[in-house]
């Protein structure tokens, strides 16, 4: 299993007026040093309108300087949002084949849908993402590989474009989709893709279950690439310290339930699972959040009973409301649960097992979070790397 790390480019508190400045420059230190640690890819979203969740509105751009600055560690693009208000295909076919050529080919290309308050942004109709999303991944890859491009359908017009630059990669490099339920998994397996599993705070064996079916469904792929990738990528919260009072101490868990509090907000979920009460789709009365389709860009929640206590979203609800909790309570509640890592080298390791007990073939730790300090992250991201990687991907 490849150690990898997930960055939203994000932050909580960005009210000094030089903040977007230093963030940028701190996640580039942050790669520099993922670099030299010794994980395998940096993967690097792209969000609209996100504010503090995630300032990564130019993903290709930031992979372009993480690429200049590094020497081995592959660049990953996960994901570029596919519908085609987003962007049209060709100038994702130019600008990723761009990249892996300024990364000496070190690119690896994922495809997203999106979610509800881009698609109104753009303008992009939400039933419609899904069939643009897999037009585009399997346009892109006929651009690359083919001298020139020819399409005619309803969407487009298109005869004998030469669409340049060519990647390095031959015939093209590893194409991922984003996956956050049982038919975007399906999706991605049916085109023969890699499923990035971006489902924070999933049981392990409810991830399980999604890797199962994907594996089980690729077995038929009608590839969009002219290879298959079969692989698996699942991001997760991950922060280590010395000690595990250390990580404590440094608000990690308060970070894990901040975020999860953020992307509820951001992907409007509270609105959906409301919308589909209305619907006649689940009593949804107090429910927690662990497995809706976000879109495929974030994270994934599911409909679940009233959280009980000792859940995870109760402590989640809470900080949201203002209480005051203790760093040892958010940790008490949120340490228990596999999917979320943090502790010191030994805790993250045994975490770490359980999902290459499952198969996941890339662990993409997620380690920039919240009001996390940027000490705090480069010595989580150097400990990852001296105690966990070697374990698990040495080279």
């Amino acid at each position: 299993m490849k150690i990898d790390i997930f960055c939203e480019v994000e932050k909580a508190g960005m009210d000094a007026p030089d903040a977007e400045y230093r963030l940028l420059k701190e996640t580039l230190a942050q790669a520099q040093l993922a670099d030299r640690a010794g994980y395998d890819c940096w993967w690097e979203v792209e969000h609209h309108t996100a504010v503090e969740m995630s300032y990564s509105s130019a993903p290709d751009l930031m992979l372009t300087a993480i690429a200049a600055r590094t020497s081995r560690m592959r660049v990953g693009h996960s994901a570029v949002l596919a519908p085609h208000n987003f962007s049209h295909p060709i100038r994702i076919a130019e600008r990723a084949a761009t990249l892996d050529l300024l990364s000496d080919g070190r690119l690896e290309m994922g495809f997203a849908r999106s979610t509800a308050p881009e698609w109104r942004v753009f303008q992009i109709p939400q039933e419609d993402s899904r069939q643009q999303l897999e037009d585009t991944m399997r346009m892109v890859p006929k651009m690359w590989t083919q001298e020139r491009f020819s399409i005619q359908n309803e969407r487009f017009s298109i005869h004998e474009a030469p669409i340049i630059p060519k990647p390095l990669q031959k015939p093209h490099p590893p194409l991922w989709q984003a996956s956050s339920s049982p038919d975007s998994f399906a999706l991605a397996a049916h085109c023969g893709v890699g499923a990035l599993g971006v489902t924070l705070m999933t049981p392990i064996e409810g991830m399980a279950f999604l890797l199962q079916g994907y594996r089980d469904a690729i077995k038929d792929a009608e590839p969009a690439g002219s290879f298959i990738n079969n692989q698996t990528g699942v991001f997760t919260f991950v922060h280590c310290a010395e000690t595990t009072q250390q990580a404590i101490d440094n608000g990690a868990a308060e970070a894990a339930a901040w975020y999860v509090n953020t992307i509820v907000k951001f992907f409007e979920l509270q609105e959906m699972l409301k919308a589909m009460q209305s619907d006649g789709r689940g009593d949804v009365a107090g429910a927690g959040l662990v497995g809706i389709e976000s879109g495929g860009t974030g994270t994934a929640t599911a409909l679940a009973p009233a959280p009980a206590a000792d859940d995870p979203m109760q402590i989640v609800g809470r900080l949201a409301r203002g209480e005051e909790v203790s760093g040892e309570e958010v940790y008490e509640i949120l340490g228990k649960q596999d999917s979320i890592i943090i502790g010191d080298p030994e805790t993250c390791r045994r975490k770490m097992k359980h999902y290459q007990d499952i198969g996941v073939d890339r662990l993409l730790c997620f380690q920039q979070v919240g009001a996390l300090r940027h000490e705090s992250i480069m010595k989580s991201i150097a400990l990852i790397g001296e105690h966990c990687v070697p374990v698990f991907s040495p080279k």
